[in-house]
């Protein structure tokens, strides 16, 4: 019995060329946790933003109302993001952009300081006052959360991108999102925002390769450094 793999299948596996009663043949192997580093992720996952979610409450409600006095819109930004397998999910982040920052990307795109279908800008005039300071120490993304809480993230993993980038993704970076998508990853401690396109991509991908959950708790770690240090944070 011979299973043909689908294209997603064989992007999401590493693929090596050997020989076998002399015929090629390809092998593809399957980087990932077994079901038990799994449940011990998924654990970790739920117990941490549960009490991430419980012991901040005072500071969200804080910049919650800070958004509120600082600018008109929502507390919170929902942008639709894909995830593992090609999947759509909603991410929460607190607003730090003025409410028709959307729109005015258009208007922006020959300014974009980055390559690939990512659009970057260090001096971004649609981020609000309070934005600025919730960007530079990440605290824009601590409602996601709620999408790790969810399952639709993880605390580590490849970082989720809009639907409108992904879109312009080529082939051969979908592999990627072989991974649930995480708040923070191997790329993020490495440079974050300095970083372009295509090192974010084999960085993603080398995590991928390698999971294991001393690897994410050492990204975590690193992810506080790099978080107090402001690196790449814009």
């Amino acid at each position: 019995l011979r299973v043909v793999p689908g294209a997603f299948a064989l992007m999401r596996g590493r693929t090596i060329l050997s020989e076998g009663m002399g015929l090629p043949l390809l092998e593809v192997h399957y980087p990932g946790l077994d079901n038990t580093q799994r449940t011990l992720k998924r654990v970790l996952d739920v117990a941490v933003s549960v009490a991430g979610l419980a012991l901040l409450s005072p500071l969200l409600l804080a910049v919650a109302v800070a958004i509120r006095l600082d600018s008109p819109g929502p507390v919170l930004f929902r942008q639709k993001r894909v995830g593992a397998d090609e999947e759509v999910f909603i991410c929460y982040m607190f607003r730090s952009m003025q409410r028709d920052a959307e729109v005015r990307q258009a208007d922006l795109e020959d300014l974009n300081e980055a390559e690939g279908p990512v659009f970057k800008m260090r001096h971004d005039p649609r981020v609000t006052r309070v934005g600025r300071l919730l960007r530079r120490w990440s605290i824009d993304e601590l409602p996601q959360l709620v999408n790790v809480l969810k399952g639709e993230m993880s605390l580590v993993g490849p970082r989720p991108l809009p639907v409108r980038d992904f879109l312009k993704m080529e082939e051969s970076h979908k592999g990627r999102l072989g991974a649930v998508p995480g708040m923070t990853g191997y790329w993020q401690t490495s440079g974050r925002s300095d970083l372009s396109f295509g090192e974010m991509v084999r960085l993603d991908l080398y995590y991928i390769e390698n999971w294991s959950l001393s690897f994410d708790l050492k990204i975590i770690l690193k992810t506080l450094g790099a978080v107090l240090r402001r690196e790449g944070a814009y």
